[in-house]
C-alpha cells in the first residue's frame, strides 16, 4: 500500500473519488491531501440522485482534523453534473457539507470542543477565527432543532436572562417535565410568549395542549401566557413570590437603618433562612433578640417566615392560611410589608394554584446559573443568536445525531 492509498483508505475515501497526491511541508508544519476522480466518472446529481457526468470542474478546500499537531487540508477537482432532468448542479462531496470550508470530521471536532470550552477558546486552539466556528456552531444547532419534536409539551416554565449589560434580556421557555429548553428569544415582553407559541407550533406542538404555566408575576408574561395559551393554568413560581417578600424585608431594613445603625451589614441575616445562616449571621440575629425586638425589620422577617410556611400547607388549608397571613401583613403598619401582601393578594389564584400543579421555575434557575457561568467564561457574545445557540447546546438536549463520530 503506497501512501496515496494509506490516506484514501484513512480517510474513508471511496469511488469514483481517490487520493491523487499529498504534499507536507515542513515549516509551518502543514498536510495537503488532493483529490481527484478518473476520467468518465459519474456522480448523483444533487436534486434528483440520477447518474450523471461532470460538466465542469472546480478545485475546492476543506479545512480536515490535524495531521498529529500538523494542520491538514483536502482539495478536490469537485464537478459539477448535467443532468437531463435538474440542470447544472454542483454535486455533494461525502466527506463535507454544502458551502462549508471545513470537513464533517472536523466540525463534529468543534462542535466536541465547544460543548466544554468557550467558542472563543476552541478557536485558538484549531488555529481559526472564533466567527468561522460559530458558523458550525450555529448551523447544527438550526438543523438541530429543525428535527426536534415538541409534540408532548404539556407544562412550560418561562423566565428571562440577562444576554449583555444594561436592559437587554431573552427569554428561556422550557419543557418542564423532559427539563430541557425548548425555546430562547430576545427581550422579555408579551410578544416573545408569541413567538414560543409560533415556534411550538412549527415543531409540531399544540399552544391550546399546554396545560401549566410556571412563570413569575410579570404582567408582560402574564399577559402573553393568558393570550396563547389558552388552557393553561398559571402558576406563579414560589421563589420568584418568596423573592417579593424578601424584598419588602430588604427595603424596610433599609429604611431603618437611618435611625438603627445596629442594622448595618445585617442584610443576609434577614434574607437567609435559618438553616443557611453562618455562625456569625446567628449570632447577629440572637442579638436582635426577635421576641423582644421593637424593630420594624424584626417584625417584617418574621412575617416573611410565616409567608414562606404557606408552601408547607396541606392544599386544603392553603387559602385560610394565606388569608390569615394577609391580614396580619396589611395590619402590620409595615408599608413595604403591605404593598408586597396586596401584591400577592391579586397574585393569589396562582400562588395557590402551586397546591395543584407542584411546578416551579427551579430548573429555570439552575439553567440559568449554568448560562450565565457560561456567559463570563466566554466574556460574553457578539449576538443573541450566539447566546441563544450556548444556551440550546447547554440545556436544550439537542439530538446533534447527524455529525460524525
Amino acid at each position: 500500500m503506497n501512501e496515496n492509498e494509506l490516506f484514501q483508505a484513512a480517510l474513508g475515501i471511496l469511488p469514483p473519488w481517490l487520493v491523487d497526491h499529498c504534499d507536507f511541508t515542513v515549516e509551518p508544519g502543514r498536510l495537503d491531501i488532493y483529490l481527484d476522480f478518473p476520467r468518465g466518472s459519474t456522480f448523483p446529481c444533487p436534486v434528483c440522485s440520477a447518474a450523471a457526468k461532470a460538466y465542469d470542474t472546480d478545485t475546492l478546500t476543506w479545512r480536515h482534523l490535524n495531521f498529529f499537531e500538523h494542520q491538514a487540508y483536502l482539495h478536490a477537482r469537485t464537478p459539477r453534473v448535467e443532468c437531463s432532468c435538474c440542470g447544472v448542479h454542483r454535486v455533494a462531496v461525502p466527506w463535507a457539507r454544502p458551502d462549508s470550508g471545513f470537513t464533517l470530521l472536523f466540525e463534529a471536532f468543534v462542535m466536541k470542543l465547544v460543548q466544554g470550552m468557550p467558542v472563543r477558546a476552541a478557536a485558538r486552539l484549531v488555529g481559526e477565527h472564533d466567527t468561522l466556528l460559530w458558523r458550525i456552531v450555529n448551523h447544527y444547532v438550526d438543523l438541530a432543532r429543525s428535527q426536534a419534536d415538541h409534540s408532548r409539551v404539556t407544562q412550560v416554565g418561562m423566565d428571562e436572562t440577562a444576554a449583555r449589560r444594561g436592559q437587554n434580556y431573552v427569554s428561556l421557555f422550557v419543557d418542564l417535565k423532559e427539563r430541557k429548553v425548548l425555546f430562547v428569544t430576545p427581550g422579555k415582553d408579551s410578544a416573545t410568549v408569541a413567538a414560543f407559541a409560533q415556534d411550538l407550533t412549527a415543531h409540531g406542538g399544540d399552544p391550546q395542549a399546554v396545560a401549566e404555566v410556571s412563570l413569575d408575576m410579570s404582567p408582560a408574561f402574564v399577559k402573553g401566557a393568558t393570550e396563547q395559551l389558552p388552557n393553561a393554568s398559571i402558576t406563579f413560581d414560589k421563589f420568584h413570590v418568596v423573592g417579593l417578600v424578601n424584598g419588602a424585608v430588604d427595603e424596610v431594613r433599609r429604611l431603618e437603618r437611618k435611625e438603627h445603625p445596629e442594622l448595618t451589614g445585617s442584610r443576609y441575616v434577614w434574607l437567609k433562612n435559618l438553616a443557611n445562616l453562618t455562625a456569625n449571621q446567628k449570632d447577629k440575629l440572637a442579638a436582635f433578640d426577635l421576641t423582644r425586638s421593637h424593630l420594624k425589620t424584626a417584625r417584617a422577617y418574621q412575617i416573611r417566615l410565616a409567608f414562606q410556611d404557606l408552601y408547607n400547607q396541606p392544599p386544603d388549608q392553603a387559602k385560610t392560611y394565606l388569608d390569615k397571613w394577609y391580614f396580619w401583613a396589611t395590619h402590620s403598619r409595615i408599608q413595604p410589608i403591605i404593598d408586597a401582601a396586596k401584591s400577592i393578594r391579586r397574585h393569589q389564584d396562582g400562588i395557590l394554584r402551586w397546591f395543584t400543579s407542584r411546578i416551579n421555575n427551579g430548573i429555570l434557575e439552575g439553567i440559568n446559573s449554568l448560562v450565565q457561568a457560561a456567559k463570563a467564561k466566554a466574556r460574553g457574545y457578539r449576538s443573541n443568536r450566539n447566546f441563544a445557540s450556548i444556551i440550546y447546546l447547554i440545556a436544550g438536549k439537542l439530538n446533534l445525531s447527524p455529525l460524525p463520530t
